[in-house]
């Protein structure tokens, strides 16, 4: 999914300003698009441009303002990023506005002659320029008590106290001369002066009421806010707004805020309080719970012995997209917990496994960051990084330096905040200071990332397709030699880079599509797109850039043969646009224009229907109709999802399948109301099955079949068994559903299923390495193509998923479209050997009575499915010679005598397979005193004049018998020495004549 792809550069941090000594950074805070960051020293703050990434603004604060306010310790910026709030080691917060001047020009190039000036080309996102930023101090807010955290909001700031344990929130500073009086008390009326004491009263939902909050936590994008307290537990909150109306009467009538009215004869006021649920919680042991109290007079040593708990969070991420939220652990852990779906239930979190295989000192989590499509985590510890997928895989990690070659640069990042850049192709990560030098805390990580984290479409996945900063990479091994796939050297993948002119002025990538054919590529950055041909090796764009800047590409892209499909928003209309390869693009050249009502969230193409998802819950059906001059858009359908989906942002992926009896007689307008709709909700598989109800209005029941999964696909044409496969990739493994179509609905559980039953897969193939997507699963030849953090490719045979096959028809039936491969037997044979090592700790004792196999044994079935292989012999007896000997009396109490399958192979003229049985049966000692067997497959060896074996068969002789007498018994019975002197006889002949 995601893959670090070389060393990260550094920014140097000096001051470019004379008379500033350099201070360590102590904090790097994003702005919330991204566009900007800040790093904050000890008196002093800069704002930077993330690309290219340049200081354009530093305000340091006086010796005095130190003194009486304290050091700056911590930064946010407001949501609207004119202002950056800062806190101090005092409890006070600085207050700076961010004034911008795209007037003024921040760099100007030195003046130089004519003969010395250079052109220089932009870079990715080096075509906008500089825009002017002026760092102003507006005022300092004085906290009482201690301050904690800080969460700027839109019209007020948020904040914790520590004495007394507090949440508070003021509004904004105003400026009288700037902003409308009326506006102002209208807004300080609704965003007043708020203090709420902790207490059982007003926050009984705690679990424990002495707590403070040490963080807290708010989502933008998803509305979510969470708070860490001083307990280690996380809450989920909001704050509910109720009336207390007070009648002439002086009874109080309470009541939700919303939609009421009341009598103008009643007075009416706000109260707000805070409701939350515990989404993580552990317990305490009770040796801690039952400690006895430490008296101040007690000696320093007891008076400073203090607990502490190990899996207290520290560090939490929300994941919007998904769901859920990361957690990071005092101990270095790391959970996975979902939203809670009902209030006071605390959801189950899931621990995500660190590889750690020399068992490092990790340290606590010290920053969390979700990339902004939500499908991969950075996690800093105190001693360590790494990077993690939405399904808790692990893509790349370092604990340490493992080899010192520069004494002065041998100290290892140690992570305190980080953040992931526009488009988050790099990762902007901010380390603690150094012993040695200054300027060695903020890099920068390039990443290479896979295209179904902008656009979820089958053709992304079909020959891998990744996306960096400045190019595409595809995948060719699919067009490979077999053994050049399996071949970790073999070059297969292309590099394409992406025209420098349109990525200087619209970067980053957002989305990127490959055609079924792997020949046609489009992709779509800020502004416009432009589409390549593998075949032509040229890239087409616009050639008016007004034209170019005038849309956006909103919904996705995708290639229907050399047609081009791009859902786009133009002057906020939406708008569905065909256009052709073979033509220049312009908008004079749109081969058609379809008008949708509202954003497009997905786009999905199955044979010639091409389905569109909106952001008002609506799957619209059209069908591609080629004419005589043009191709067009044919509307078939609609339906909606409301009640269904809940959230139409959160739909990743689209697809259907339809019905075999409608593909071949029904009619295409019908499609929409018989198909089976699958999506991937918020990382959900949801499979949506159509019903009719009395009134012929269609229904769906919903079955969820995965949860977390990274990405899916439909091979609606697959290889025996494999056709309407759906498999899906859930960061632990593949899990294959065979015949999606034929599974059974669920029960009927309310109008729409309110508790729907999860589906269990057909087959689970569990992955040592991540894959690059679900058709890097070569169907023709039977591997699974993946990579690991190295950036080295690697792949993995897959015979092993019929370990869980039920019917050994369909087994023999789905590998029979494989026995051509060269590397065939390898895969039985790796099968094999996997299963005697699994089953290892079977031995005679665990038999029944009349020595049978347990019935949970899978070598039967196995052995059974290889005896339909011309290679079974082959197989078995080099399974054998690979495993260890205390294993052979299993493999061969299923499989079969060794002297029998010896025999078979001397009736098959199998002679180098009958000799490694030879092997077997001298260590087995089943070889009489007279070596008759070894004998007759001398005599059959000579008769094929197969000299080489003749050679290991008299070796092997005289090794058994060091008195000779085995050997000479064997030549004499089979003469192979005359045989022999002839042979030489006959080659001494041949070189001597002319």
């Amino acid at each position: 999914m995601y893959f670090p792809t070389s060393a990260a550069r550094q920014l140097s941090t000096i001051p470019a300003l004379p008379n500033l000594p350099p201070e360590p950074v102590i904090c790097l805070r994003p702005s919330p698009r991204k566009a900007l960051f800040c790093t904050l020293t000890r008196n002093g703050v800069s704002v930077w441009r993330v690309r290219p990434p340049a200081v354009l603004s530093f305000l340091s604060r006086t010796p005095t303002s130190l003194l009486d306010h304290g050091e700056n310790v911590d930064v946010q910026w407001s949501p609207d990023s004119s202002r950056l709030v800062i806190k101090t080691s005092e409890s006070n917060l600085v207050v700076v506005s961010v004034e911008f001047r795209p007037e003024e020009t921040v760099y100007r190039a030195p003046p130089l002659p004519p003969n010395a000036q250079r052109n220089f080309l932009a870079g990715p996102g080096e075509g906008l320029p500089f825009q002017s930023i002026v760092l102003r101090f507006e005022g300092v807010i004085r906290v009482e008590g201690t301050l904690l955290s800080v969460s700027p909001r839109r019209h007020h700031l948020t904040f914790s106290t520590k004495t007394p344990p507090t949440i508070q929130r003021i509004p904004w500073p105003t400026d009288s001369e700037d902003t409308d009086q009326v506006e102002a008390k209208e807004l300080k009326q609704q965003h007043g002066y708020d203090t709420w004491i902790f207490n059982e009263h007003g926050f009984s939902w705690l679990i424990d009421f002495e707590v403070s909050v040490t963080q807290i936590i708010h989502s933008r994008v998803s509305g979510v806010e969470a708070w860490i307290t001083s307990d280690g537990r996380v809450y989920f909150v909001h704050l509910h707004q109720t009336l207390e109306v007070e009648e002439n009467d002086n009874s109080v009538v309470q009541s939700e805020v919303s939609g009421h009215r009341f009598s103008l004869d009643s007075v009416s006021t706000t109260n707000l309080s805070w409701r939350g649920t515990c989404v993580y919680n552990f317990e305490t042991p009770r040796w801690v719970q039952k400690q006895r109290r430490v008296e101040p007079d007690e000696p320093p040593d007891v008076r400073h012995r203090v607990y502490e708990e190990p899996r207290r969070a520290v560090a939490l991420a929300i994941n919007g997209k998904f769901s859920f939220v990361a957690i990071g652990t005092f101990s270095g852990g790391l959970e996975f917990v979902n939203f809670p779906s009902q209030e006071g239930v605390t959801p189950k979190s899931k621990t995500i496994q660190i590889p750690n295989p020399y068992n490092r000192v990790t340290g606590e989590v010290c920053a969390l960051e979700w990339s902004s499509d939500g499908y991969v985590l950075a996690v800093g510890w105190k001693h360590g990084w790494g990077i993690f997928s939405v399904g808790g895989r692990c893509l790349a990690s370092g604990f340490g330096v493992d080899d010192v070659v520069d004494e002065d640069n041998d100290e290892p990042m140690l992570i305190t905040s980080q953040f992931w850049a526009p488009g988050n192709y790099e990762l902007l990560v901010l380390s603690q200071p150094s012993s040695r030098r200054v300027d060695n805390q903020l890099f920068v990580t390039p990443f290479a990332k896979s295209a179904t984290t902008g656009q979820h479409s089958p053709d992304n996945t079909r020959y891998a397709f990744l996306q960096m900063d400045d190019r595409v990479l595809v995948y060719r091994g699919a067009d490979q030699p077999d053994m050049s796939v399996i071949n970790p050297e073999s070059d297969v993948w292309q590099h394409i880079k992406i025209p420098q002119s349109y990525l200087a002025t619209n970067w980053p990538i957002q989305y990127s599509s490959l055609s079924s054919d792997g020949r046609l590529i489009a992709i779509a950055g800020r502004k416009g797109l432009v589409h390549y041909s593998s075949t032509s090796g040229r890239w087409k764009t616009f050639n008016d850039e007004q034209q170019e800047q005038a849309f956006t590409v909103k919904g996705g892209l995708l290639w229907f043969h050399h047609v081009l499909i791009a859902a786009v928003e133009v002057s906020k209309a939406y708008q569905i646009r065909l256009y052709s390869r073979d033509m220049e693009l312009s908008n004079q050249n749109v081969l058609h224009r379809e008008v949708i009502p509202s954003q497009v969230v997905i786009l999905s193409l199955v044979d010639n229907s091409l389905l569109v998802y909106s952001a008002d819950n609506t799957l619209y059906h059209f069908l591609i109709v080629p004419t005589t001059e043009t191709i067009k858009l044919h509307l078939c359908g609609s339906i909606t999802f409301n009640g269904i989906i809940t959230a139409p942002s959160a739909v990743r992926m689209l697809s259907w399948m339809i019905p075999s009896a409608q593909k071949q007689l029904g009619d295409p307008v019908d499609d929409l109301s018989v198909a089976t709709v699958l999506m991937v909700v918020g990382g959900q598989l949801v499979l949506l099955r159509p019903r009719k109800s009395a009134n012929q209005e269609v229904k769906y029941d919903m079955q969820i079949f995965a949860d977390r999964v990274e990405f899916c696909w439909i091979h609606l044409r697959g290889i025996g068994t494999l056709e309407n496969s759906l498999w899906a990739y859930d960061g632990q493994g593949m899990r294959v559903w065979l015949n999606a179509l034929a599974i059974e609905a669920p029960e009927q559980q309310g109008e729409y299923g309110n508790e729907p039953e999860s589906v269990k897969e057909s087959v689970n193939i569990p992955l040592d390495f991540y894959p690059l997507s679900c058709k890097a699963v070569l169907m023709d030849k039977g591997i699974i193509i993946g990579v690991e953090h190295e950036t080295a490719t690697r792949s993995n045979l897959t015979f092993v998923i019929f370990r869980h096959t039920t019917s050994i028809k369909e087994a023999v039936a789905f590998a029979s479209h494989y026995k051509n491969l060269v590397y065939f037997a390898h895969a039985l044979e790796i099968l094999l050997h996997t299963v005697v090592e699994s089953e290892a700790t079977l031995e005679i004792e665990d038999y029944s009575e009349d020595n049978e196999l347990a019935s949970d044994a899978v070598l039967p079935t196995v052995v059974e499915f290889l005896d339909h292989f011309d290679a079974a012999l082959d197989v078995v007896v080099g399974c054998a010679r690979k495993t260890e000997l205390t294993r052979w009396r299993r493999l061969f109490s299923v499989v079969g005598n060794p002297k029998l399958l010896f025999e078979n192979c001397l009736a098959s003229q199998r002679l180098k397979t009958a000799g490694s049985y030879l092997l077997v049966l001298h260590n087995l000692e089943q070889l009489d005193e007279t070596n008759d067997d070894a004998v007759r497959l001398l005599q059959n060896a000579v008769d094929a004049n197969d000299w080489q074996l003749c050679r290991e068969l008299l070796r092997f002789l005289h090794s058994v018998d060091d008195t000779g007498a085995a050997l000479k018994n064997a030549l004499s019975k089979t003469n192979v020495v005359s045989f022999l002197e002839q042979d030489c006889e006959v080659s001494s002949i041949s070189s001597a004549s002319p």
